[in-house]
């Protein structure tokens, strides 16, 4: 059974549709890539998943339930989703543990030292053991994104949103944020990302899906759409990645 289910969906900004009839499953424990040019809906289409847009025509099911049925509680949808920008967001004023342990104590019920247990768990799997305490400016912005995924993975998520998590950082720090999402894969986290590291979606993925023009134009294993891809957009848009040097 799927865990994801996108049937159909369209999204419009007044006379553009910036999503056109996309279909897509995400299996539990899946990697699912979405590339393509800017502009193409890649990061609409995981703000309409996690109901930050409101989607005008077609479904989005989790777990079997249509999460964009109106009568559906967004607060609890999004108990099961976690989403991690390209832009930190993290909060200034508050330290790294309180960051993390915000949303498990205020959204989910958790008591304050259940949630730290679980922060520093978290802070020491991924290399931050000792940075509980400190603030987001006195850390480097791989150090940061790792603490973002950290936060959205303190409530358990059922499918993480990863959208162009490396695009803000200086090529030196990618690198770190890449081996925690490749370390969240081998731990079997379920996985939507948009990404322009292409030697790297083709190494983690389970499904890649080309984007264009707001329609999900070819999807399939990572070997196929890389090797042998069967649109002449696809073609066109991988061979500028290869010739920009980003593959």
């Amino acid at each position: 059974m799927s865990l994801l289910t996108v049937e159909g969906v369209w999204k419009n900004f007044g006379d553009h549709s910036v999503l056109r009839g996309i279909d897509l499953e995400v299996r539990p424990h899946e990697v699912v890539s979405l590339i393509g040019a800017s502009g193409s809906g890649k990061s609409t289409l995981l703000r309409c998943v996690n109901l930050l847009e409101t989607v005008d025509d077609g479904t989005i099911h989790l777990d079997g339930e249509e999460i964009t049925d109106p009568r559906v509680k967004v607060d609890d949808v999004r108990k099961r989703l976690g989403i991690v920008f390209q832009a930190f967001n993290l909060f200034p004023h508050m330290t790294v543990l309180d960051n993390i342990t915000l949303a498990p104590r205020q959204v989910h019920g958790a008591g304050r030292a259940q949630a730290e247990e679980q922060a520093f768990g978290l802070l020491a799997r991924f290399g931050l053991g000792d940075k509980a305490r400190a603030y987001p400016d006195q850390l480097s912005g791989g150090q940061q994104q790792r603490v973002a995924i950290v936060r959205a993975m303190a409530t358990q998520p059922r499918l993480l949103l990863l959208d162009e998590v490396t695009s803000a950082l200086d090529p030196e720090l990618v690198v770190e944020v890449l081996g925690v999402i490749r370390e969240l894969k081998g731990s079997g986290m379920t996985m939507i990302l948009t990404t322009h590291e292409m030697s790297f979606c083709r190494d983690i993925s389970d499904t890649v899906c080309f984007l264009d023009g707001g329609v999900l134009l070819e999807k399939g294993p990572p070997e196929k759409i890389f090797t042998e891809p069967e649109h002449t957009r696809t073609q066109e848009f991988l061979r500028s990645v290869l010739e920009s040097g980003r593959f």
